[in-house]
């Protein structure tokens, strides 16, 4: 079966998560330079059979676009033209940092680990937006 990816995309990083094979469970992948984002994917997808990319939409609290919104429709155009049978879906990231930064705490990162390491806040995001998803099928 093949594996779904999801993508927090980020101005100067993205996080990046997917699902095992059998899509029940999603892990954590990788933190990349959003320059070096279609690359990666290209690559990883000439390696691993993948059905879907999900896109964590960035809205504000009320619902309303932020800075963010027009990126991730351009990427969403991109990847649907790069990865025509792929599925592309958006899924509502709201709160997804504020959940990945209350994740690492409860894992027991220290203050200064999630503090240097701000990709590893990056892929948990992409971690929960693919939970999110896994979730509404």
């Amino acid at each position: 079966m093949p594996r779904i990816l999801a993508i927090d995309l980020g101005t100067k990083r993205t996080g990046i998560a997917v699902t095992d094979p059998l899509q029940i469970t999603c892990n954590p992948l990788e933190t990349i330079e959003t320059a070096q984002l279609m690359n990666y994917l290209q690559t990883y997808c000439a390696k691993e059979e993948v059905e879907a990319l999900v896109l964590g939409y960035p809205t504000r609290l009320n619902g309303q676009a932020n800075e963010m919104t027009p990126l991730v429709l351009e990427l969403k155009s991109k990847l649907e033209e790069a990865f025509p049978s792929k599925k592309v879906v958006l899924i509502d990231e709201r709160l997804t940092s504020k959940m990945a930064m209350q994740t690492l705490i409860s894992m027991g990162t220290k203050k200064k680990d999630r503090m240097e390491r701000a990709g590893n806040l990056d892929k948990v995001s992409a971690a929960i937006i693919l939970q999110s998803y896994l979730e509404s099928q």
